[in-house]
């Protein structure tokens, strides 16, 4: 048997979920979902509509509706870099715990038309980010242009020397480059301190481009792209050493957004069962050949799963642990709530259970 029938394990840390506007229909039927998948601790992305999450209070009122929703779960709450943000704001969130600021290129995905263009007008909030240890969360592509040469499947690595040239301007920010779909992004995650770390999606680590492109709910962005990326990935994953950690971008749309007229929404909703889906994709590659059976630990999926996140935040390390086992649970066709109804990655197979302990 490639992997283990059942895994004993701390609850895991997913450090990095869309939950939607709180209230909203969405956030009231998807936040809930977290602790099923054996998460009890979130990084929450701000890029809301009509307006993201740009100062600390907003960050805090965003915060008490999602206690409100479940406070069993630690949120991990963060802004969005946007022009309106200071140096001041940085040094309060710091103080209030906020955990990070996100920097979207912008109209590169999901409401990030306030997104950021050039990094140099942020040198300021960059510096004072430095100086208070406020984490830099980064979307690691540069937005499609033709003129430019740019397409979803290099957008990645022609954003990578932009992550080079801010970790030579400031070589104590922390940083995460989220999402890694690419094995140049995993080169050079691997290649800077270890205060350059990097997260990897459940979906990425199944998907090629392909079946990203061949099914409306395998679709987001960053694009799934090559069988030679995904092994690169797969590998960070049983190899990480701390530099890559469970980060899902879990992205929740209702159905009418993925196939109703018009632009399909980008997201790929991965919220429940989570660790599920990275068992099945390792134990997958494990058959295909990409990794080797030995290659996955458990020392390895504890720290991707949960220690080295909750080590590069600064959270509590988990005092409740979950019972993985295999077949334990079939992934729903849909989960509907009212005013919404989404549809879940995988849906219909049958994936591993979770039990708390």
């Amino acid at each position: 048997m490639p992997l283990k029938d059942s895994y004993l394990l701390p609850a895991a840390a997913d450090m990095h979920v869309h939950l939607r506007n709180a209230p909203g229909p969405i956030s009231q039927l998807v936040t809930p979902t977290i602790r099923q998948a054996g998460v009890d601790c979130v990084f929450v992305m701000p890029n809301l509509a009509p307006r993201p999450i740009v100062t600390v209070d907003e960050a805090l009122e965003y915060q008490r509706h999602l206690q409100a929703l479940d406070p069993s779960v630690t949120y991990l709450m963060s802004l969005y870099l946007h022009e309106s943000l200071t140096p001041d704001e940085i040094r309060k969130a710091r103080k209030a715990g906020i955990a990070g600021v996100k920097a979207y290129p912008r109209g590169a995905t999901t409401n990030s038309q306030w997104g950021v263009v050039s990094f140099e007008p942020f040198h300021d909030v960059l510096t004072a980010m430095e100086q208070e240890s406020v984490v830099l969360n980064l979307h690691g592509e540069v937005p499609s242009s033709a003129a430019d040469g740019v397409t979803v499947m290099n957008a990645e690595a022609k954003f990578l020397p932009v992550l080079g040239e801010l970790v030579a301007k400031y070589p104590r920010l922390h940083i995460v480059l989220e999402h890694c779909t690419t094995a140049a992004a995993v080169d050079a995650v691997r290649s800077f301190g270890e205060i350059v770390v990097g997260t990897i999606t459940a979906h990425h680590l199944s998907l090629l481009v392909d079946d990203w492109s061949a099914n409306v709910n395998n679709y987001c962005k960053p694009s799934a792209k090559s069988p030679e990326d995904r092994r690169a990935l797969l590998d960070a994953v049983v190899r990480s050493n701390g530099k890559f950690f469970l980060g899902t971008d879990s992205a929740p749309h209702d159905i009418s957004a993925k196939k109703g007229k018009g632009n399909t929404a980008a997201g790929v909703f991965t919220q429940p069962y989570a660790l599920g889906y990275v068992l099945m994709a390792l134990e997958e590659a494990i058959q295909r050949g990409d990794i080797g059976e030995d290659d996955v630990t458990e020392d390895s999926l504890v720290g991707f799963f949960g220690t080295y996140g909750r080590r590069f935040y600064g959270a509590e390390a988990a005092d409740r642990k979950i019972l993985l086992t295999r077949g334990g649970q079939v992934i729903a066709q849909s989960l509907k709530g009212d005013g919404a109804e989404i549809v879940p990655f995988r849906a219909g197979e049958t994936t591993w259970g979770v039990e708390w302990q």
